[in-house]
């Protein structure tokens, strides 16, 4: 029988691990692929030229040139690095500098945002009409802002792909509703929008561009990245002003729970610890993550922070509640960065508490693997989450996650209640609401259950056993993109 041919996606995305990282978009981005071929789709992803990107092409191929690109030259490289496949835009003028992916060596936003991520977007619209050496996908997918012009750019291409059999359908993923790209609607002409779309039913928001609500009003399906957070985006407490498009698009709209990678995340082979098979073989990295840190063995649990030191990441509750810890017997160790009052806070409380607290500011991807192997709880005190990466990685090491009830957190962690535990299936636990008091509640409510040992060897083994790949979530991907090629 002969082979099936791979059917074609084109994902187009702002970060893509391993390459270029902030989050967990980069994450889910670089996992995709390879969750989704032995399903019969070949994702190739267009990434921006960063120059981390542009150091690791040994080669590349061009299949796209333009000369004029949002203020210079730019061009599309076709290659394939780290396994994945991509079509890498060069565009030196938008993205050979130093500093981060969006923020500029002063922490702020780079002014000509707007325009780097259009030229992601134009590109995109190009491959996906089959201007790259005439390739065509039969999907596309989008990831956040920085890639939701797209439907507004193929729209604006409509006529000439009418003649060439319709274009490609498209699904925006939003990883964050938070962040919506922004623009003055002086930019519209330099951004190539059609003024008929600068209307509250097309893409203006409060008298801006918003490059996300160009995705989500025209872009064919929407998704998001856990189903709880799928029905929070429709109300206003949690839908960011964007809440009514979506309640408009609500039938369009899937949860999708993100999955990780469990060849990076497996406690039995990782080597940047202690590898181990079951929770047995935790002690040992948490007493060499202790003398690592400095930190006092506790009685009570080691607990570990992995995040962005933010509002939203609820660091300034943890910090509210941390002396009940202590006071119950826990220690603290923090990996993480970002607000600098949370950071200079943070580092407060480390000197405050010297082998009670240890604090890192930063990141680094091993030492991250050694805080979770070595961790007894890992703490995800989250104002709102999509879905979260952080408390997965924790079930897969045997680290009991200690989340707030919102979004992803909701969806992955089996709270330890007392029905689940009479029931022996809990694998965390879960507080609400998201204040420093139920936060400090469930600090001690953690130490009490530290102190129980078969309780918490049951918890670990729960955990370590709970599904956390994309078994179930790339075949829903799968469906979505089957749904996209079929359409008319």
């Amino acid at each position: 029988m002969a082979k099936q041919a791979m059917r074609q996606v084109l994902s187009v995305a702002s970060e893509l691990a391993p390459l270029v990282k902030t989050g967990g978009l980069a994450d889910v981005a670089g996992a995709l692929p390879g969750a989704l071929a032995p399903l019969g789709w070949r994702l190739r992803t267009l990434l921006p030229g960063y120059p981390a990107v542009l150091a690791r092409l040994k080669s590349g191929r061009e299949v796209w040139r333009e000369a004029r690109l949002f203020g210079g030259p730019g061009r599309v490289l076709a290659a394939k690095v780290a396994g994945l496949d991509l079509l890498v835009l060069d565009a030196p003028h938008l993205f050979a500098r130093e500093g981060g992916l969006y923020l500029g060596p002063d922490g702020k936003d780079w002014p000509d945002n707007a325009e780097r991520f259009a030229a992601l977007s134009w590109a995109g619209a190009a491959i996906a009409s089959g201007e790259a050496g005439g390739w065509r996908p039969e999907a596309v997918h989008l990831h956040d802002w920085q890639a939701a012009l797209v439907p507004a750019y193929l729209r604006e291409r409509g006529a000439g792909l009418r003649e060439r059999g319709g274009g490609p359908g498209t699904l925006i993923t939003v990883h964050n509703i938070a962040f919506h790209g922004l623009a003055a609607a002086e930019k519209l002409s330099r951004l190539r929008l059609p003024a008929s779309g600068f209307t509250p039913s097309g893409f203006e928001y409060w008298g801006r561009i918003s490059a996300l609500k160009a995705g989500l009003v025209w872009a064919d399906r929407l998704s998001t990245v856990s189903p709880t957070y799928a029905r929070e985006l429709l109300t206003p407490e949690f839908g960011m002003g964007l809440d009514g498009v979506l309640r408009a698009r609500a039938a369009d709209l899937t949860g999708i729970l993100n999955g990780i990678d469990e060849a990076v995340w497996n406690p039995a082979a990782d080597p940047a610890i202690r590898s181990y098979a079951n929770p047995r073989g935790k002690p040992k990295n948490r007493a060499a993550l202790c003398a690592e840190l400095g930190i006092e063995m506790p009685a009570g649990p080691l607990c570990v922070v992995v995040s962005r030191l933010s509002e939203q990441k609820g660091l300034d509750l943890l910090l509210a509640a941390l002396p009940r810890l202590l006071a119950a017997g826990g220690a603290l160790a923090l990996l993480g960065s970002g607000d600098a009052v949370l950071e200079a806070a943070w580092r407060k409380a480390a000197a405050a508490s010297p082998g009670r607290v240890a604090v890192k500011i930063g990141y680094d991807e091993a030492f991250a693997h050694r805080l979770i192997a070595g961790g007894d709880a890992i703490l995800v005190p989250s104002r709102f989450e999509p879905c979260g990466l952080t408390q997965l990685y924790g079930l897969r090491y045997g680290t009991l996650p200690v989340v707030a009830l919102t979004g992803g957190l909701a969806d992955t962690v089996i709270p330890a209640n007392d029905a689940a535990l009479r029931a022996g299936v809990a694998t965390g636990l879960q507080f609400h609401p998201v204040t420093a008091g139920a936060l400090g509640d469930a600090l001690e409510r953690v130490v009490a259950l530290h102190a129980e040992p078969e309780i918490w060897a049951r918890m670990q083994r729960n955990a370590m056993r709970h599904p956390v790949g994309w078994e179930a979530s790339a075949p829903a991907y799968a469906a979505l993109y089957e749904g996209l090629a079929a359409r008319p």
